[in-house]
């Protein structure tokens, strides 16, 4: 008798037990968490403005986006230069190509001037972009200049890039062989590309600026504005037409049409216009 009782307590002990087992739910993948990103340093000027006044007197047809770009990034690109022993025309090259001289959707959308896909250890926020193959992941970010920084953390901490690193600074021609020759691009004509833009811009201008000549001031940097007020830069928004675009920065219809290369007054929103 005892024996039974045993053995009944022990079956119900079991089915007890079996019961207050929970159900194992696999979470979805997270979509990535908002990174707290240091607001931006003000960065002194590398005259970066009378710098492309000259280009534009020499050659009036260089391309008016490239030039703006120029004007807005090359004081990060000579951060990261003396932080990174990166060359600062190498990052500005780059940056103008990758994001379509700050134009591209993944530029415009995620501040991502670089083109740096998620890879595995990525826990911010991000995108998805069809690139070499469709949906792809980008990394998002809430700062141009942290997306200037992830690109130079980018090379510094990947074995395959350290031997960048031997190459002198002002040798921009080794760096962009040596970019394509470490896999950061799949395009045969990535060098030529690099090489060309800093050539055509002088860029290699801007690798001979000293650290002692480059004195970062406290204050929050002027780039750190929402997308739709970055200096020359207009981002269109629902119910924005050319001629109230104009009308509220003081210009005309047919300089925007012409500095953005517009065929006809047709715009989209997110689309980005240059100012000026």
């Amino acid at each position: 008798m005892k024996l039974r009782i045993i053995i009944s307590c022990l079956f119900f002990l079991v089915l007890a037990s079996c019961g207050s087992k929970k159900k194992v739910v696999q979470k979805k993948k997270d979509a990535g968490v908002v990174l707290s990103e240091p607001i931006p340093e003000r960065l002194p000027s590398v005259n970066q403005k009378e710098f492309t006044k000259k280009l534009i007197k020499k050659n009036p047809k260089l391309n008016k986006h490239t030039l703006a770009y120029i004007r807005k990034y090359a004081p990060i690109a000579v951060k990261e230069m003396h932080a990174y022993e990166i060359p600062a025309s190498i990052t500005l090259a780059q940056g103008i190509l990758e994001s379509g001289r700050g134009r591209s959707e993944l530029a415009a959308k995620s501040n991502n001037h670089f083109g740096i896909k998620c890879h595995t250890k990525w826990q911010g926020e991000r995108v998805y972009h069809d690139d070499d193959e469709k949906g792809e992941c980008f990394r998002k970010y809430q700062y141009v200049e942290t997306s200037y920084n992830d690109h130079s953390e980018f090379l510094t901490k990947r074995s395959r890039y350290s031997f960048l690193f031997n190459y002198r600074k002002k040798d921009y021609k080794k760096w962009a062989k040596g970019l394509k020759k470490a896999g950061y691009a799949t395009d045969k004509k990535y060098p030529n590309k690099l090489i060309k833009i800093i050539e055509t811009y002088k860029l290699y201008d801007f690798d001979d600026i000293k650290k002692k000549d480059f004195k970062v001031t406290k204050g929050k940097s002027k780039y750190n504005k929402p997308l739709n007020a970055i200096d020359d830069y207009y981002e269109v928004r629902k119910g924005d037409t050319l001629y109230s675009i104009a009308k509220k920065y003081k210009t005309s219809v047919v300089k925007l049409k012409e500095i953005n290369e517009l065929k006809n007054n047709n715009l989209n929103i997110g689309q980005r216009l240059l100012l000026k």
